[in-house]
């Protein structure tokens, strides 16, 4: 279901009247009242992720649910070995399950090209299920925020069900973090007329930037780079300034709409882009655009890695690393390597 479809005009306003008006004044004991809210957040986010393809919602499930048992796993051994082992086995599931789906065929395509080796008998030809990188993320740094004590684990299975599938930002973002929006879910949400109304006009704007900007952005564009060859210089350039315009009116307004869609149910998501284009310098840019993969980046894998407190050799070696995982998290193709690198 995509945010710009009919399909998502009939269904939010359909599950913001339930949200509000059903379980929040029918069912009078609190603690119910948040129960079913969560439920019914976990019940309706389902039935928006599997739209396209209900067998979806095994791989999600299976993600939400190791992603549980590890936190309480980690939670109940007593040596930080132990406690390792668990996060280290969550992550490698998870990112196995993500490999499989998302790059299986790519590496196998490249090995057969390489040593010209017909590939057709050992691809899986799986389809890409959407969002899979988004909720994978999310659970990860659950796990891991949970084994550097950032956040106790929770034991309430519906809860941590709505945090990783929480509709609004499953499938395009933001990265949430369980520090910010599991706690929300463990709380009573109550409608706020103000947040709501900001809700819509970001939900407004952002359909602006996704429909007017970048669709039409869009055609200019596609109509160039599908016949290249009979362009000049200053067409082909407009056109890679328009793309840009795209991608950012695309991805950010998808942002946007997430934002202000999770604010009509009293949840509150982090800002994932800020003005990228006015920034300052390159360096600057990346810190306001896409800013959950960045920071999500930065946390898990840069810092560790020793990020700019080892000399500027290894400065420079986890920069690039973290740049090449950044374009290899955008998509199984060597153009997103090399464009990441």
């Amino acid at each position: 279901m995509l945010f710009n479809s009919l399909e998502y005009i009939l269904f939010l306003p359909i599950v913001f009247l339930l949200y509000w008006f059903v379980f929040d004044y029918t069912i009078k004991n609190n603690k119910q009242q948040l129960l079913w809210q969560n439920m019914f957040i976990v019940v309706v986010s389902y039935i928006f992720y599997g739209w396209w393809d209900w067998r979806f919602l095994i791989l999600i499930a299976i993600t939400t649910f190791l992603s549980f048992l590890s936190g309480i796993g980690i939670e109940r051994f007593e040596t930080k070995q132990k406690k390792k082992i668990v996060m280290i086995i969550n992550i490698i599931i998870n990112l196995g399950i993500l490999g499989v789906y998302k790059y299986y065929d790519f590496f196998v395509k490249s090995f057969a090209d390489a040593f010209n080796i017909n590939s057709e008998p050992l691809l899986l030809n799986l389809i890409l299920p959407i969002g899979i990188s988004f909720y994978t993320f999310q659970a990860l740094s659950y796990s891991i925020d949970v084994y550097r004590n950032h956040i106790k684990p929770t034991h309430n299975i519906v809860e941590f069900t709505a945090f990783i599938s929480f509709f609004p930002q499953l499938v395009a973002g933001p990265i949430e973090r369980a520090t910010n929006l599991l706690p929300q879910f463990q709380q009573k949400r109550h409608f706020d007329y103000n947040q709501a109304t900001h809700g819509m006009r970001l939900i407004l704007w952002g359909l602006f930037k996704k429909i007017v900007v970048a669709d039409n952005c869009g055609i200019y564009v596609d109509t160039i780079w599908n016949d290249i060859s009979s362009q000049n210089a200053s067409s082909l350039a407009f056109a890679a300034i328009l793309f840009s315009f795209q991608i950012y009116g695309d991805f950010s307004g998808y942002s946007d709409i997430a934002i202000g869609s999770a604010k009509l149910f009293g949840i509150q998501l982090r800002e994932n882009f800020r003005t990228p284009f006015f920034s300052r310098n390159i360096a600057e840019l990346w810190r306001r655009w896409h800013i959950s993969l960045t920071k999500w980046f930065v946390d898990y894998v840069y810092i560790p890695l020793g990020g700019s407190k080892k000399g500027k050799i290894k400065t420079i070696r986890n920069t690039i690393i973290i740049f090449l995982l950044c374009g290899f998290w955008h998509g199984a193709n060597w153009t997103y390597i090399l464009w990441g690198l």
